[in-house]
């Protein structure tokens, strides 16, 4: 349970709760309830490191492409990644090919 806040305007913490605000019970002042921050999402790779948008990272193993016959071998490199939402956290070109990747198939290289 959060604590209740001091009135910005006059600064005592006599404050009423209400769905979407907060009021003053002194001066009346009211004020919209702030959301709290959502946490940043961090993606990691197979050996624990933070991953940023355009890092360069390289395959821990050999990934068959589905819908065909190619291979990426371990240890190809993938230059200015892009970190998205999904079960696929990295957006990347390998071999000019656009692949969505796992973040624990990768290290950072």
């Amino acid at each position: 349970m959060s604590a209740k806040p001091t009135c910005p305007a006059c600064t005592l913490a006599e404050v009423l709760e209400h769905p979407g605000k907060w009021e003053c019970a002194v001066c009346g002042h009211e004020w919209p309830k702030e959301a709290a921050p959502e946490a940043a999402r961090i993606v990691k790779d197979a050996h624990g490191n933070a991953l940023i948008d355009g890092d360069t990272v390289s395959l821990i193993k050999d990934l068959k492409l589905g819908g065909g016959s190619q291979v990426l071998k371990a240890g190809t490199k993938a230059k200015n990644i892009r970190l998205v939402e999904g079960d696929h956290e990295i957006d990347c070109r390998i071999e000019g090919v656009s692949i969505a990747l796992r973040a624990c198939f990768v290290r950072k290289a």
